[in-house]
């Protein structure tokens, strides 16, 4: 079996100090003509974000808080994988694997794997804990970048269940978020004998089937639809046709970086027209992420509760 070895973040004082000078030497280009986000992310606030981001952002603190749960690293189809593994005390625990999307990572799951793994602790009933991996999709976090072409969403798939198999697990849930939606729709088609059942918040490919007059909520889904279609798509026709050279300005500035990711944050999150809000309490959460009018979005309903079906067991 291929070895599964122990990971820890420690991002080296050099790369930090290089980051710091990138930012603070960043050529700024002149301020949009509006006074919204219409023509996306406005120069006073992203500046005000970088300034922040080196001088005041403790990355230290951030990466202990990610060392406080056991990660992992192993290779599965040449590529070096990246995860999270929290066990539950609870014998009878469900495994469960999480997969993040895109602009996010393994950071959306700080909050929700303590009162998973024991929700006993957190109010909840100790029938309902769960065994959770959080692993980095290929290229994301301290995930290998691919070296060919081919890690679709089928292929990434195939590979959390071979890590579900690498772990010992012969049954288990699995949710997800965003492409991690589509990652864990197609590990639930592929694995159908080992995943017990999934939970997902974004659903691709799919319009509302209207008959006669729309009710309110199917305008709504409408009126959503043609928004991301019309005015917030552009950044996906960008990066799913021509990666590669928007790579070059989003790995060598910091501050490029920054706004293209952020503009989506404002754009998808519960903020309430106040990205602020979304940068200083919580990181971005799959639940709330969504595509539509920019207001305040009620969250999906659902849980990734006992409904995932019978509790997983390890192999001897």
């Amino acid at each position: 079996m291929t070895a599964i070895k122990p990971f820890r973040i420690a991002i080296s004082d050099d790369i930090l100090a290089d980051l710091k000078s990138r930012l603070a030497r960043t050529r700024w280009p002149e301020a949009e003509l509006v006074d919204d986000w219409s023509q996306g992310a406005p120069l006073k606030w992203i500046k005000e974000v970088c300034a922040y981001w080196a001088d005041g952002y403790d990355w230290r603190a951030r990466e202990a808080r990610l060392n406080r749960f056991d990660q992992f690293i192993t290779e599965i189809d040449g590529l070096d994988i990246h995860f999270l593994h929290v066990r539950s005390k609870e014998p009878s625990a469900l495994p469960l694997i999480i997969t993040h999307g895109w602009p996010g990572s393994i950071v959306e799951f700080q909050k929700v794997i303590a009162p998973l793994t024991d929700p006993a602790a957190h109010g909840g009933n100790p029938a309902d804990a769960f065994h959770v991996i959080c692993p980095s999709l290929p290229g994301f976090g301290f995930s290998a970048k691919p070296t060919s072409t081919g890690w679709g969403v089928d292929r990434i798939a195939a590979t959390w269940a071979k890590l579900m198999d690498r772990l010992g697990y012969v049954r288990y849930g699995a949710q997800g978020g965003d492409w991690g939606s589509a990652v864990t729709t197609s590990l639930g088609a592929q694995d159908a004998e080992h995943c017990a059942g999934i939970h997902i918040t974004l659903a691709f490919n799919t319009a509302p089937k209207v008959e006669g007059e729309p009710t309110a909520e199917e305008q709504r889904a409408l009126a959503g639809l043609k928004h991301y279609v019309d005015l917030d798509s552009g950044y996906s026709k960008q990066q799913s046709t021509r990666p590669q050279t928007l790579g070059y300005g989003l790995t060598d500035s910091p501050s490029g970086q920054a706004a293209w990711i952020l503009e989506k944050f404002w754009a998808w999150t519960d903020c309430n027209g106040h990205p602020e809000t979304f940068l200083t309490r919580t990181s971005c959460s799959t639940t709330s992420c969504s595509t539509g009018p920019r207001r305040r979005r009620p969250r999906p309903h659902g849980s990734t509760g006992r409904a995932l079906a019978s509790a997983g067991r390890r192999r001897p």
